[in-house]
């Protein structure tokens, strides 16, 4: 495994290097920005299976582990003065960024470089939407429970109470 250098992920104050992640030295490990994570950073590792998300959230620390065939594809998304490239998911606080470069032919090799390696399309340039609705979530407790018990109907009695209609009541006196 290579080593890895403190350029990849954000830069220190002061600092004019972009964002360079080599593809070809996976596993990565980084830190980017996350405006919902507490101090505004997530740690992510970067696999080519799968892509690890750390992160706290009101001092709640979770990690979120994505398979890569969970991404949509690898995007060219324009920036200020530069163009980055980023691993997008259908939910937009799961994006990844993977370079940021002013080169445009540095930026063209490496998405093709990433969308290779990931087995991932490449996506034109897109605006940001609307994050995905919530996938459906599967009853936790339909694989405790007999399947003819959940869709039991009320039976008929067996032996059902002689009601009389109109009739007069008869009442033996001794």
């Amino acid at each position: 495994m290579g080593r890895q250098t403190s350029t990849s992920g954000i830069n220190p104050a002061g600092s004019s290097r972009a964002l360079r992640l080599d593809p070809l030295s996976l596993p990565l490990s980084f830190q980017a920005q996350d405006a919902r994570a507490d101090g505004g950073v997530r740690k992510i590792e970067l696999h080519r299976e799968r892509v690890v998300l750390h992160r706290a959230v009101k001092g709640m620390r979770m990690a979120v582990n994505i398979r890569v065939r969970d991404f949509k594809g690898v995007a060219l998304r324009g920036l200020d003065d530069a163009q980055a490239l980023v691993l997008v998911h259908r939910d937009p606080s799961l994006n990844i960024p993977l370079c940021v470069s002013s080169d445009p032919e540095e930026i063209a090799s490496a998405w093709q470089i990433w969308s290779d390696i990931f087995a991932l399309p490449l996506l034109a340039e897109e605006e940001p939407h609307e994050p995905a609705a919530r996938r459906r979530r599967h009853n936790a407790i339909r694989a405790r429970r007999p399947r003819f018990l959940v869709r039991r109907r009320a039976g008929d009695l067996l032996n059902p109470a002689n009601i009389h209609d109109g009739e007069r009541e008869i009442i033996a006196r001794d």
